[in-house]
């Protein structure tokens, strides 16, 4: 980790030095080259801040995806092997995670609607598969890394004592997703990490570390999203009678070199009043509160005062806008023309900076080690005979708050004649993954 000095010799693989310095050491890996993180220097705990788990018997960590929909990698230290349950990040896939929440957990979301942002609830990766949902599992020993794909939900259960660590990163491909999870947190009201606007356009000013023609386009496409927005709702606000009072009000600018602790805070003080949405190109205000501010979309929501007392903040002027896209897109048509094959560069080329790898002591045996264990994929009991098709009616599900039971008494009570055995259905506990089975 020698910054961007490539002169600087790096330390010897194996030595305390090179831990210290690797991109592999997780305090370093959100700082790393091709990561967007590297351009918030707040530390933010759990996001850019590794966090470390300690894990006991059967103690979970519950179906969530992660923060803004980012990449994680967590790495077991040492201890017992931790079961792993993961989903595609597909849209139909983290759909369908979704609508087995609504389908089993229906009252509970009608007191909780983001319930599935709690990390609290756990359920058996079983009813996924019934619901057509792809479900992979994962064994992960002492010493293993595990990635996490934007959007990707994941859960699991830990086999005894064990200690691991997590953080999150995002690559330049992340951006389509980062819009995903933007407006999704503003439907449910629930505030983001970090700005999304901001760090996109933090990244627009930072051109170099745009490194293909590709990343250059989904910047530009997400930079030109939100312009188109910005230009429309201010034009329709102004119409309607919101006062433009940006050549009256002299707003402190953006900073746009980084997001360090200074701009977070700022940040925290113009959250949209609706839809708890970082107002980082304009905000609407009024006359009656000097605290409370709105994003161009909420701001009838914001009080029941005149039009004529509202007024709008801009501190990212039209002009600014279009002058950073137009940059972004500059960058990505010098990378088209370096790949070309004229300009001496195939797209195909990659520059190797590293000589050959070298295998850590007990590679070897590592490596003997996975290609002769196996992992066991048998379930402990077998769903299509040993348990009767389960419907939402007849589900415990267990949740950190404890666990809830909906019993459905017609069916649970016996009756008499032929069709007892039919009525009477078993009460399935989902806890984990595995199902404990109580004979009404």
């Amino acid at each position: 980790n020698t910054a961007d000095d490539e002169s600087i010799p790096e330390p010897d693989f194996g030595t305390e030095e090179y831990y210290k310095e690797t991109y592999w050491n997780l305090n370093n890996i959100p700082n790393s080259k091709n990561s967007v993180l590297r351009h918030v220097k707040v530390g933010i705990n759990g996001i850019n801040v590794p966090w470390l788990y300690f894990g006991c018997m059967f103690s979970t960590f519950c179906w969530h995806n992660e923060d803004n929909y980012m990449y994680s990698i967590n790495y077991h230290h040492r201890g017992a092997p931790k079961q792993w349950y993961g989903v595609p990040g597909t849209k139909y896939d983290s759909d369908g995670v979704e609508r087995v929440f609504k389908n089993y957990l229906s009252m509970k979301l009608r007191d909780v609607p983001d319930l599935i942002h709690h990390i609290t609830t756990s359920f058996s990766p079983r009813i996924l598969k019934q619901e057509g949902v792809s479900v992979c599992k994962l064994l992960q020993n002492a010493g293993e890394f595990i990635v996490t794909f934007p959007r990707a939900f994941h859960g699991g259960y830990n086999l005894g004592p064990n200690c691991g660590e997590a953080v999150n990163f995002a690559l330049h491909d992340w951006i389509p997703h980062a819009v995903d999870a933007n407006e999704r947190y503003r439907t449910f009201a629930r505030p983001s990490v970090f700005s999304h606007d901001r760090l996109v356009y933090t990244m627009a000013h930072h051109t170099k570390d745009l490194r293909t023609k590709e990343i250059c386009n989904a910047l530009s496409l997400e930079l030109r999203r939100l312009m188109g927005e910005e230009l429309l709702l201010r034009s329709k606000l102004i119409k309607s009678g919101v006062r433009d009072v940006s050549k009256d009000v002299e707003l402190p600018a953006n900073r746009l070199d980084q997001l360090d602790e200074d701009s977070a805070d700022y940040d925290d003080k113009r959250l949209c009043h609706s839809c708890k949405h970082i107002c980082f190109f304009s905000a609407v205000a009024c006359e009656c509160s000097e605290s409370k501010v709105s994003c161009l979309r909420h701001s009838h929501y914001m009080c029941r005062c005149s039009i004529k007392r509202k007024y709008i903040l801009i501190w990212t002027p039209e002009d600014e806008m279009r002058k950073t896209i137009e940059r972004v897109e500059k960058r990505g048509n010098e990378l088209e023309y370096s790949l070309k094959p004229e300009a001496g560069i195939s797209s195909g080329s990659v520059v190797q900076r590293h000589g050959p790898l070298e295998d850590a002591s007990s590679a070897a045996k590592d490596r003997m080690f996975h290609q002769t264990f196996e992992v066991p994929v048998d379930p402990i009991c077998l769903l299509e005979s040993d348990i009767p098709q389960m419907v939402s009616s007849d589900t415990s599900v267990c949740s950190s708050a404890g666990v809830v039971e909906q019993t459905d008494t017609a069916t649970s009570m016996p009756t008499e004649g032929a069709n007892a055995a039919e009525t009477a259905q078993p009460r399935v506990s989902i806890c984990d993954s595995e199902f404990i089975v109580m004979q009404s």
